[in-house]
C-alpha cells in the first residue's frame, strides 16, 4: 500500500485540503456545517490524490530521465503503468461521485474543474511551453473557490483574494524548483523557464513580479474588514522577507538564492493562511 500512497504524493494532498478548509471556515458571513466541510475535505483528497497519481502516470517516461524523480513508483517499476492509469481514474471519479453526494453538485463541478486545470491543461503543457506556469498556478489555487462553494460563498470577495493570493504565492515557489533542477527539466524536455532561458533572467523577473503583487494583495483581507489588522502584520512580514528573496534571486539567479527563495515559500502559505483562520471577522 506504501507505493499507491507515494503515487498520491500526500503532502501535496495535505496543502490542498488545508487550503480549502480555510476558504470554507473563513468565507462567508456564517460558517457553514462541520460535517459539510468534513465531507468536502474527504472528496477533494481523493480527486487531488487521484489528479496527482494521473500526473505521475502522464509523465512517467519524463520521471524516469530526472534523478529527483526516477524512485517514484512508477518509474522505479514498482507500481505498473496500467494500474496506475485505474487507481488514479477510479480515486478521481469516486472523488466527484462523494462530492456530488455528500456536499453538493455545484461543489463537485468546481472540484471538476480543478482536476482538469492540473491533468487535462497543466500536464501536458509542462513539455511545451512556458506558459504552464500560469496554468499550473490555476490549478493549485482552485481548492480556495471549492472551499468558497462549500461555504457558498462564491459572491463574497474573500475566497477571490485568497485564490489570488495562493496563485501568486506559487510563482516564486515554482520558479525556485523549476532553477534548482533546470538541468534535469532540460534533460527530460519540460518546458519551464529556467530551461526556456537559461540565463535565469526570466525566472527572476516572473519570481519578482509574483512576490510584488502578492504583498498588496496578501492585505485585502484587512482593508475589506475581513481579518483583524494584525493579521496584516504577519501577511505584510511574510510577504516582506518573500519579496527580498525574491529580488536577490533575480539579481544573483545562483542555486543558493534559489534555494532560500524555496524555504521561504514553505513557510509564506501555511503562515497566511493559519493567520487567517485565526484572525477572519465575520
Amino acid at each position: 500500500m506504501l507505493k499507491y500512497l507515494q503515487l498520491t504524493r500526500p503532502r501535496i494532498v495535505v496543502m490542498v485540503l488545508f487550503s480549502l478548509a480555510v476558504a470554507a471556515w473563513t468565507s462567508g458571513d456564517t460558517a457553514p456545517a462541520w460535517q459539510r466541510v468534513v465531507h468536502a475535505v474527504l472528496g477533494l483528497a481523493l480527486i487531488t490524490a487521484g489528479s496527482v497519481a494521473l500526473n505521475q502516470w502522464y509523465e512517467q517516461r519524463s520521471d524516469a530521465l530526472m534523478a529527483r524523480t526516477q524512485g517514484r513508483p512508477i518509474p522505479s517499476g514498482r507500481v505498473p503503468s496500467g494500474r496506475a492509469l485505474a487507481f488514479g481514474v477510479g480515486l478521481s471519479v469516486a472523488g466527484l461521485a462523494y462530492l456530488a453526494w455528500l456536499v453538493d453538485p455545484v461543489v463537485a463541478l468546481w472540484a471538476g474543474a480543478s482536476w482538469i486545470f492540473y491533468v487535462a491543461c497543466y500536464t501536458p503543457l509542462k513539455s511545451r511551453s512556458a506558459w504552464q506556469l500560469p496554468v499550473g498556478a490555476v490549478a493549485g489555487a482552485m481548492p480556495i473557490l471549492i472551499g468558497g462553494a462549500v461555504a457558498e460563498a462564491l459572491g463574497d470577495p474573500l475566497p477571490w483574494v485568497l485564490f489570488a493570493i495562493v496563485f501568486l504565492w506559487q510563482f516564486p515557489h515554482a520558479l525556485a524548483i523549476g532553477w534548482l533542477y533546470r538541468d534535469q527539466y532540460a534533460r527530460a524536455g519540460l518546458r519551464v523557464a529556467a530551461v526556456v532561458d537559461p540565463t535565469g533572467r526570466l525566472a527572476g523577473r516572473l519570481a519578482t513580479a509574483g512576490a510584488l503583487l502578492l504583498l498588496p494583495i496578501s492585505l485585502l483581507p484587512v482593508v475589506l474588514q475581513q481579518a483583524a489588522v494584525w493579521f496584516a502584520l504577519w501577511a505584510g512580514a511574510c510577504g516582506v522577507v518573500y519579496l527580498v528573496l525574491a529580488v536577490q534571486f533575480w539579481r544573483e539567479r545562483t542555486d543558493r538564492r534559489a534555494r532560500q527563495m524555496l524555504r521561504a515559500s514553505f513557510v509564506y502559505l501555511p503562515v497566511v493562511l493559519t493567520a487567517l483562520l485565526l484572525t477572519a471577522v465575520r
